[in-house]
């Protein structure tokens, strides 16, 4: 039985087999992924627990990317080590047991002794312990970005029937956010109830049942039918069959980008470096590739961080040179459909400026190592430029410092490392976005990194449906305030 058949007929069993009934205060959403890990929430599980507002974390992230409270109602930075947060008072868990300072402890320490550890924790020493009604978090290194890495969902806190002997960690009845997870059903689906014991405004629905719908015909099927409320990731290739005003475009922390190899080649040449920048024409790739439904880049961090447009300015460019016939490679990978077409475009652009272009398409799995090792000119990477902190600077020093792990452009250049050390130790807020915002001009004066478009996913939503989040980072989706009517 093929992936798409089994989407559509779970599809079938579940959404299409419980009819919405027009008095059902339920609400219906049809998710794009299954769980990986049982809904793990030290996994990217995680996530989910999140978008159905189960699982709750010490710190939320506001839209322009700054700490707030949620189960911490506030934080002091003792020294360049350590933090304090005191913890919220009259919170219940689903379970009916209370959260404590000493429940957030064991938490916090149950994720930084996981195996793997949280995704979130990669490179950080922690300790944790209790102080009073608030705890105590420790750093091995100074890092600004702590309440930051709080309000990841793979820290949610919960309960302690959560944890078990083995490692294993079930989210079942153990969150303390305005919905209950009541049933996880393996891959195929989950439910969840209202709390009615949830420490801040009590959910308007009473409860949320989530299908996991991984064809994307079938997910946008169940909004044109009514099968479903709300639905995760409708395809551009679906979008134009649905009604316009049911969908809803969300700009994402995702950069379709050439990556230039500094190193050797040709385009060690910054010159043809340039002549590649110049050559690219990113409106026809928006327009054709992706049927509008994208930004033109203006840099690497696009409208999902609607900061960052505003602190530019203009960058120092190096003069571009006549390709006159330089022969290149560039390569993609074919597990995101759309960038072979990218591929496609890009290279006849190449071409007509005067490069001789040789294209390389595979398997991510297959051309990852030779990405990473240098082996091409140019590569084409949809690349999230916000981890899990929400702060670009992880993204910016994997890519780009000479140090970076993730560096396909081969990059190593004093000042783009000068630029990138001096945002990682900005204290979060303005100036740190400046520092940031300085990190990516140097970066793209050198023409390592040739920006082409900020990619969207297109949120479905049904009529009578509202107050349904539509967050850049995928962290929100259903929330207490979320209504349905009849």
């Amino acid at each position: 039985m093929t992936p798409t058949f089994l989407g559509a007929l779970a599809l079938g069993l579940t959404l299409a087999g419980t009819a919405i009934a027009q008095d059902d205060p339920r609400l219906h959403v049809a998710m794009l992924q299954p769980p990986r890990s049982g809904l793990n929430p030290l996994t990217d599980d995680a996530f989910k627990l999140s978008r159905w507002s189960t699982a709750e974390t010490l710190i939320r992230l506001d839209a322009a990317g700054e700490p707030q409270p949620f189960l911490a109602t506030a934080w002091d930075r003792v020294d360049d080590l350590t933090w304090r947060f005191t913890i919220r008072p009259g919170v219940m868990f689903h379970d009916g047991t209370q959260l404590t300072a000493e429940r957030v402890a064991a938490s916090l320490t149950a994720a930084t002794m996981a195996v793997p550890k949280p995704r979130i924790l990669d490179g950080v020493e922690m300790t944790v312990e209790v102080d009073g009604d608030a705890v105590i978090l420790r750093t091995a290194t100074g890092d600004p970005l702590v309440p930051n890495r709080l309000s990841s969902p793979q820290l949610a806190i919960l309960a302690e029937a959560a944890y078990g002997a083995d490692g294993r960690v079930t989210p079942t009845r153990a969150g303390t956010g305005p919905f209950v997870l009541t049933q996880i059903n393996g891959v195929t689906s989950a439910a969840l109830d209202r709390f009615d014991d949830y420490w801040g405004e009590h959910a308007k629905l009473s409860g949320i049942d989530a299908d996991y719908v991984g064809d994307g015909t079938a997910r946008a099927a169940a909004l044109r039918t009514g099968t479903a409320h709300v639905v995760e990731a409708v395809p551009v290739s679906q979008a134009a069959l649905v009604d316009p005003d049911l969908i809803h475009e969300v700009p994402m922390p995702r950069t379709n980008t050439l990556y230039l190899n500094t190193e050797k080649g040709p385009l060690a040449d910054p010159a043809l470096r340039a002549a590649v920048r110049e050559a690219i024409d990113r409106d026809r790739i928006v327009r054709t590739v992706y049927e509008g439904r994208a930004d033109v880049a203006r840099g690497l961090l696009g409208p999902a961080l609607p900061w960052a447009d505003g602190l530019r300015t203009e960058v120092a460019r190096t003069a571009a040179a006549v390709p006159d016939g330089t022969p290149i490679t560039l390569a993609t990978f074919s597990d995101r459909a759309e960038l072979p077409e990218v591929a496609v475009l890009a290279a006849q652009a190449l071409t007509a400026a005067g490069f001789t272009v040789e294209q390389e398409v595979r398997e991510y799995a297959h051309i990852e190592a030779d990405a990473l090792s240098g082996a091409f000119d140019i590569f084409i990477l949809s690349r999230a430029t916000v981890l899990d902190s929400g702060d670009p600077v992880a993204y910016m020093f994997s890519d780009f410092a000479c140090e970076g792990s993730f560096n396909i452009a081969q990059l190593c250049d004093p000042a783009v490392d000068a630029a990138l050390a001096a945002a990682a130790a900005a204290t979060p807020g303005e100036d740190r976005r400046r520092a940031i915002i300085d990190a990516e001009a140097a970066i793209l004066s050198t023409d390592a990194a040739v920006p082409m478009l900020h990619e969207r996913v297109i949120q479905g939503e049904a009529a009578g449906v509202s107050g349904v989040e539509r967050d850049p980072r995928e962290r929100v989706l259903i929330t207490e305030h979320t209504t349905l009517l009849p």
